[in-house]
């Protein structure tokens, strides 16, 4: 009973009262201190710089005040130059605060080496399925007496003869030496 009274007395209305307006006021100063601080409506929007190189964006990001972190480098894309960025997050066009990061990822300055498996008596189709999951490309064929048809007597790449554990760049041009079958 006493509890009841006390709910609808005036003195705890005033407290219920003072708390509610003190609460709109602490929410509204929330309000507008998140507006000015996030920076709210006010984005620019990132350029386009696949394929730039750092020499190309670095003013130009300075600029509009964004920063850059160059994440990794990829395997080397002949498409693009060395060291200009093959990809980029955000991607071009997206808006975002100024202030605000943009991971690139370059191009490497070359190709990776690649370890040659045993290619040596494989066959044609064997041969080629495994040098082209490598990176390499597929040369010239030259067919020698060997008793084997199509299948690989020797490998070289730029008139080198090329071994089982050698290292050769991705993308080289592997020539093989394949048997025809004849003794």
């Amino acid at each position: 009973m006493f509890l009841i009274r006390y709910l609808f007395s005036s003195s705890f209305l005033k407290n219920i009262f003072f708390i509610a307006v003190f609460l709109i006021f602490l929410l509204f100063a929330l309000l507008i201190f998140l507006n000015v601080f996030t920076r709210n409506n006010q984005s620019i929007e990132v350029p386009n710089l696949v394929g730039k190189t750092i020499v190309q964006f670095d003013k130009k990001l300075s600029e509009m005040d964004l920063k850059y972190i160059i994440v990794d480098t990829a395997n080397f894309n002949p498409n693009y130059n060395i060291e200009s960025v093959l990809d980029q997050e955000p991607n071009a066009g997206a808006k975002v605060k100024r202030g605000r990061k943009v991971y690139l990822t370059l191009n490497s300055s070359d190709f990776k080496e690649v370890k040659l498996p045993k290619i040596s008596g494989l066959t044609l189709r064997q041969a080629r399925n495994i040098i082209e999951s490598l990176g390499f490309k597929f040369g010239e064929i030259e067919y020698v007496d060997d008793i084997a048809y199509n299948v690989v007597i020797s490998i070289s790449s730029d008139s080198f003869n090329l071994e089982e554990g050698d290292f050769l760049k991705k993308t080289s041009i592997i020539d093989f030496k394949l048997g025809n079958g004849k003794k």
